[in-house]
């Protein structure tokens, strides 16, 4: 069993504590302030919060003003705040010149690769499209080239089908890469359209290799929300040898959108069969002091001694699209999948991940 160290154990006990106490009393507790080598969330403003962790250093990229920004720093808590690069810009004209959506950041196969989703105009956002951006080398910071949309439809042999598309992430199962993302079954005219995971080969980083295959519709209780049932921002997230996707559920406007897991039940498991895979949820929802929790993003830190989430919250209960980011460590269950708890409150000190306290 794989836990968290022990500082961040008797964290998770305290602050849970804390929310506790807030849903059972009329006054809460006085939060605890952030003192020497810890901090408090939220920790930037923002939402899709994407950070990476490679050869120690963090990326964290964000869309905004018609671009995708990078920024880097080789502290964890530092990267949501430090100073960004653009690396792109929407183009004046063609399928992605605005509503620039949710950029992930990976490295595969000796080079950075950005995913994104942009459209023609909106509202209503109903022409957005996954993207992808492709570095010139192995330096994030470095040139960039616009690879095109990719093909999320239903006849890629000849183009034609194709489908909406946003959210779009990849990683590997079982030695092959494939691609995830959030998608309608058919065109519409309305964003207020039901969205559910696909799932699908890749041929190479910035090509999908066959048609798209449905692996979730929101059709449990927890995932259907008064206005829109809906599934979005999948996150392949790999713990030893298990392969889990968390992703974002219910009105993602509402203070009711929280996040879902989906499990595979091995890795000799074919991951493009719906049965293969276990729904689980809600895995991680907000509470009486943290509203609308979802678009998560997970890394690791020394070595991958820490687990970390980064998500973002409502700004209020009330609907609305005002966002902030926040992380918080996780620990691993016993049976493998990861416990996020619930959400640390407001202004409650956060020890600082490993080796990021310089008196330590």
């Amino acid at each position: 069993m794989r836990v968290a160290p022990a500082r961040y154990a008797r964290l998770l006990v305290v602050a849970l504590g804390v929310v506790a106490c807030t849903r059972g009393a009329r006054t809460a507790p006085a939060p605890a302030l952030a003192g020497p080598c810890t901090f408090t969330n939220p920790v930037a403003r923002g939402a899709d919060p994407w950070v990476v962790h490679h050869d120690s250093m963090y990326y964290s990229v964000k869309s905004e003003d018609r671009r995708i920004w990078l920024a880097a720093s080789p502290r964890l808590h530092d990267v949501l705040t430090a100073p960004a690069t653009p690396i792109w810009s929407a183009p004046d004209t063609g399928w992605n010149r605005t509503n620039v959506w949710a950029p992930e950041l990976h490295f595969l196969d000796g080079r950075w690769y950005v995913y994104y989703a942009a459209g023609r105009a909106g509202p209503p956002f109903a022409s957005q499209h996954a993207g992808v951006l492709e570095s010139a080398d192995a330096n994030p910071l470095g040139r960039w080239a616009d690879r095109g949309r990719l093909y999320t439809g239903d006849s890629v042999e000849t183009g034609r089908a194709d489908r909406w598309s946003i959210d779009l992430t990849v990683g590997r199962i079982g030695g092959r890469r494939y691609a995830i993302w959030s998608g309608w079954a058919t065109d519409a005219v309305t964003d207020r359209t039901p969205q559910q995971l696909y799932i699908a080969p890749m041929a190479s980083p910035w090509r999908i290799a066959s048609n798209r295959v449905l692996l979730s519709a929101p059709v449990a209780d927890w995932e259907r929300g008064p206005e829109l049932d809906l599934q979005e921002g999948p996150e392949m997230l790999v713990h030893g040898g298990d392969v889990f996707v968390i992703y974002s559920t219910r009105d993602s406007w509402l203070k009711d959108y929280a996040l879902g897991q989906l499990r595979l039940r091995d890795t000799s498991a074919n991951p493009l069969e719906p049965a293969s895979w276990t729904k689980t949820g809600p895995v991680f929802a907000g509470n009486a002091r943290v509203f609308g929790v979802g678009h998560a993003s997970f890394t690791t830190v020394t070595g991958g001694a820490d687990a970390w989430i980064v998500y973002h919250s409502k700004d209020s209960a009330t609907p609305g699209w005002a966002r902030s980011v926040w992380m918080q460590p996780f620990v691993w269950a016993r049976d493998g999948a990861p416990s996020f708890g619930e959400p640390i409150g407001p202004r409650v000190a956060i020890p600082l991940p490993s080796g990021e306290c310089p008196s330590r």
